[in-house]
C-alpha cells in the first residue's frame, strides 16, 4: 500500500473512530518527511551559531550583516520547524550534526586572522547550496503537505541568504 492510500485509509478510519483527522494524519505522515525536519532543523541551529560567530569574529560589515540576518531567519524558521515536528510528534535532535559542529570549528580557527571573513562565507555558501537542494527534495518527494508548504516558504528566505552571502563575497573580492 503506497504512503498516500495508507494516509488516506489513517484518516478514514480515525474519523469513524471519532479521532482527529490531524493528529491521525500526523502519525501516518511523520516518518516520511521525519528526515527532513530534524535535518532543516539541525541546519538552522548551525546557521544561528555561524551568525553568532560571525558577529563576534568578522572583520568585514556584510559579513555581520549577512550574519546577522541568518541568526534572524534562522530563529524564525526553526520557531516554525519545531511546531511543525511537535504536532507531528517528530524528534527534533538538541544540536547541529558533527558535520556541521566542524564545520564551523574549522571556521572559528581563524578567527583573529585575515582568513576568517573569506572562510565563513564559503561554509555559509556551500551550506545554502545544500540546503536548497535538501527543500528541493522535499518539495519534489516529501509525502506531507504541510512539511512539503514549510519547505516551500522557506526556499525563498534560504535562496535570499545565498544571495546575499554571494554578493559579500563579491564585495570582497571584486574581480
Amino acid at each position: 500500500m503506497n504512503a498516500v492510500r495508507r494516509i488516506a485509509v489513517a484518516v478514514t478510519l480515525a474519523a469513524l473512530a471519532g479521532i482527529s483527522a490531524p493528529s491521525a494524519f500526523a502519525a501516518a505522515a511523520a516518518p516520511d518527511d521525519a528526515p527532513f525536519l530534524k535535518a532543516i532543523h539541525q541546519g538552522n541551529l548551525a546557521e544561528i551559531q555561524a551568525g553568532e560567530d560571525a558577529g563576534k569574529n568578522a572583520k568585514a560589515t556584510c559579513v555581520k550583516t549577512v550574519g546577522a540576518t541568518l541568526v534572524r531567519d534562522h530563529r524564525k524558521l526553526d520557531t516554525d520547524v519545531k511546531a511543525l515536528a511537535r504536532k507531528l510528534g517528530v524528534s527534533l535532535p538538541s544540536g547541529p550534526s558533527q558535520e556541521q559542529k566542524e564545520a564551523l570549528a574549522a571556521v572559528q580557527s581563524k578567527a583573529g586572522t585575515s582568513g576568517y571573513d573569506g572562510a565563513w562565507l564559503t561554509t555559509e555558501d556551500k551550506g545554502h547550496v545544500e540546503t536548497i537542494k535538501l527543500i528541493d527534495h522535499e518539495i519534489d518527494s516529501g509525502s506531507n503537505s504541510q512539511v512539503k508548504a514549510a519547505a516551500r516558504a522557506a526556499r525563498p528566505i534560504v535562496e535570499d541568504h545565498l544571495d546575499m552571502i554571494r554578493d559579500c563575497k563579491a564585495e570582497l573580492n571584486p574581480s
